[in-house]
């Protein structure tokens, strides 16, 4: 039986720990993002899927970070999903990506809105495995303040989905993936649990991590990042990673595919 990792975390747009974006020279960046490099090869996930990642941004040192993580990491695909775009003496430019060791055999970027900063959204891929089968997953960014908001975004991302299952149906041997920052507890009456609740119409769908804590990184009190797997995903481990190279914590699920 195969066996996949997935890796899902908030880089902080690899200024560490430091509180304010922009005050990061270049070097201290990219010596973060190395240090990212080690701790993604370290835990050997097949697919990493990570939120606030510049590509070309004036305050994140104008350098693409996902191709200096995926040189730094030697994982042979990447995409990219920018959700915010500014050009200009201010430019701007960042959102979600993943790095995969699997083929990326399909892409599609979702942006909630249409602000140039602070703007959220869904990264869609299918990854080939082997053997002609299809693993799709999603790589989601939600509002960091407003319930509303969250809401809102959750409603676009299960009409997403439904539309997703009813044309892709055939090619998929499995239901989607779903990860990422999701900015609200699972314990909640917020956009986690309506999400968890949605995909479980769809099977017996279950929630990583159950019980740990991912922000902020140094004393975290709150559960933010999650990753949903579907029942074709069996013998689940997971994993919050003690790590001080962002203000989340990374969350890792190791699982067989049935």
């Amino acid at each position: 039986m195969q066996r996949l990792r997935i890796l899902t975390f908030n880089i902080a747009h690899g200024r560490g720990l430091t509180p304010i974006q922009g005050l990061t020279l270049g070097r201290k960046l990219r010596a973060n993002l190395r240090k990212i490099s080690r701790l993604i090869t370290e835990l050997d996930p097949d697919v990493v899927a990570l939120q606030e990642i510049d590509q070309n941004s004036r305050w994140a040192g104008n350098f693409d970070h996902l191709e200096y993580l995926r040189v730094h990491t030697g994982y042979p695909y990447s995409i990219f999903g920018i959700n915010n775009k500014r050009d200009g003496l201010l430019n701007l430019n960042y959102g979600n990506a993943f790095l995969s060791k699997h083929p990326i055999v399909e892409s599609e970027n979702i942006v909630f809105g249409a602000r140039t900063v602070g703007e959220k959204g869904f990264l869609f891929i299918e990854i080939d495995v082997g053997g002609g089968r299809r693993v799709p997953l999603l790589n989601l960014h939600l509002h960091y303040r407003s319930r509303t908001h969250r809401f809102r975004q959750v409603g676009k991302i299960m009409d997403y989905v439904a539309e997703r299952v009813v044309s892709h149906a055939g090619d998929w041997h499995m239901l989607p993936i779903v990860c990422g920052d999701l900015n609200n507890q699972a314990h909640l009456p917020d956009a986690t649990a309506e999400l968890m609740r949605y995909f479980s119409l769809h099977g017996d769908y279950t929630l990583h991590p159950r019980d740990g804590l991912t922000f902020p990184s140094p004393l975290p009190s709150r559960g933010l990042d999650f990753i949903f797997l579907p029942p074709e995903c069996s013998d689940v481990r997971c994993e919050v990673v003690r790590s001080f190279l962002s203000d989340h914590r990374p969350v890792w699920a190791d699982f067989a595919l049935k």
